[in-house]
């Protein structure tokens, strides 16, 4: 019988491993986990989409994370101060593996999926994780459910601070945005923030640089910047992302826009930029609420264009290294990812098809 499931499971899974590989612990995995119909598949859907109730049982889900005791010792963590960051410091943790890499998407991809988990476990959240459809909202963050600071939002913008300034990047200035201050509406109104904050000079970067993970409390702030939503954020440049061909000008687009090498930001880095220095830190962008939701849309935008064709569903390309650099170790499908405490290590494999190990998520 061990062998019966052993070549079902190679055959299942496409040929992704091979039946030597196969432990007790992989035939165990059920079915159901690795087989996803309607009955059991969760969708994932946009903010937008979501009942007013719905958005509040989530961001409620969110301030309990922050009520519940950290996972990390302190004395090795002292700026970990909850679950939430818990999460903060495993992706400070990583930053320099899963950035502007191989590893970028199928990392973020389980980091999501353990976000999701935490909250229906540990807090009760019923639902599943939203996401933020940029385009949608694109020419005015204020106007949207996300941003409007009501209750049922995630906040909005903070508090005008004179001393924000432009960033400058090649040929091209982005100009402030209309915040910069402490955010003092809706649900994360008045949040402390415990870590960061990084330089933003990642060519300088081979190891984890101060303030590592240092314990520096200060308000969350936000700045929106329809700016940078409006150019790199919208439905022409969403449009260009899923009309890739290959994985890596799927990633050109992703990282970089126009889709060169010397592009300022792609829609990645364009949700990171379009709401302050909160979510511009690399390291410790978790921090803000919206993070989750930011990426959840690169997910979806991933897996539907994973779809596209059975070629796309396990496309890699790059290496374990942020910037991709000679010496770095290309990304394959048996490749070992690390979670820290959130987690055991996940190979690359397990995290190409949301409708596999265990998954079994779609986006709506």
């Amino acid at each position: 019988m061990v062998g019966f499931y052993q070549s079902f499971l190679v055959i299942a899974l496409g040929g992704l491993v091979s039946a030597d590989s196969l432990t007790d612990t992989n035939i165990c995995i059920s079915l159901a986990e690795q087989f996803c119909g309607k009955q059991n598949t969760a969708v994932r859907k946009e903010w937008g989409e979501l009942e007013r109730d719905q958005r509040i049982d989530y961001t409620n889900a969110v301030l309990c994370m922050q009520q519940q005791p950290q996972h990390l010792p302190r004395e090795k963590y002292p700026g970990v101060r909850n679950r939430l960051d818990d999460f903060v410091a495993t992706h400070v943790n990583y930053t320099l593996n899963v950035h502007l890499s191989g590893l970028f998407l199928p990392w973020h991809r389980h980091f999501l999926w353990l976000w999701e988990k935490a909250l229906r476990d540990e807090c009760g959240y019923s639902g599943y994780l939203p996401y933020w459809n940029w385009p949608l909202w694109s020419e005015n963050l204020k106007a949207s459910p996300l941003f409007d600071c009501s209750d049922s939002s995630l906040s909005g913008d903070g508090e005008y601070n004179p001393e924000e300034q432009s960033l400058s990047g090649g040929t091209v200035t982005i100009p402030r945005g209309s915040g910069g201050g402490c955010v003092r509406c809706g649900p994360f109104k008045d949040m402390t923030i415990h870590m960061g904050p990084f330089d933003r000079n990642l060519g300088s970067f081979t190891e984890l640089p101060a303030p590592g993970f240092a314990y520096n409390p200060r308000c969350f702030t936000r700045s929106l910047n329809n700016f940078v939503s409006s150019n790199y954020d919208n439905e022409t440049i969403v449009d260009r992302l899923l009309a890739a061909t290959n994985i890596s000008d799927f990633q050109m687009v992703m990282d970089y826009w126009p889709a060169r090498p010397d592009g300022v930001l792609g829609v990645h880095g364009g949700g990171h930029f379009s709401l302050g220095a909160t979510l511009q830190d690399l390291f410790t962008s978790p921090q803000d609420p919206a993070f989750m939701l930011h990426h959840g849309m690169i997910d979806r935008l991933w897996s539907t264009w994973q779809a596209k064709d059975d070629h796309r569903r396990f496309a890699l390309n790059g290496t374990n290294t942020i910037l991709n650099p000679p010496n770095g170790t290309l990304v394959t499908v048996d490749m070992q990812m690390e979670f820290g405490v959130l987690d055991r290590p996940r190979s690359v494999g397990e995290a190409m098809d949301p409708t596999g190990y265990g998954y079994c998520y779609s986006y709506s």
